[in-house]
């Protein structure tokens, strides 16, 4: 979604967009693939991340209209990125 480059399942994270309350609407990384919904796929790294929000990739690939709040794949990926460090 991010840097568009093709990968495998396992190589991705999904992501799915879920009611957070109060009208907002939420990005939450789905690394066991079991919650419902659409998903939309994109490499675990900050670089893929940073591109994929600079596009505004999110609200197409999951068909949300709107803003999403995307604060918690951030840090998913982040606490990736420092595991790998």
């Amino acid at each position: 979604m991010g840097c568009r480059t093709r990968a495998t399942r396992q190589e991705l994270l999904r992501v799915v967009a879920i009611d957070s309350g109060e009208g907002l609407t939420e990005v939450v990384p789905d690394p066991d693939r079991r919650r419902p919904g659409r998903g939309a796929h994109l490499h675990p790294t900050p670089a893929c991340l940073a591109l994929a929000l600079r596009r505004r990739a999110f609200p197409r690939a999951l068909r949300v209209s709107g803003r999403l709040a995307s604060g918690r794949v951030e840090e998913y990926v982040a606490g990736l990125a420092g595991e790998q460090q």
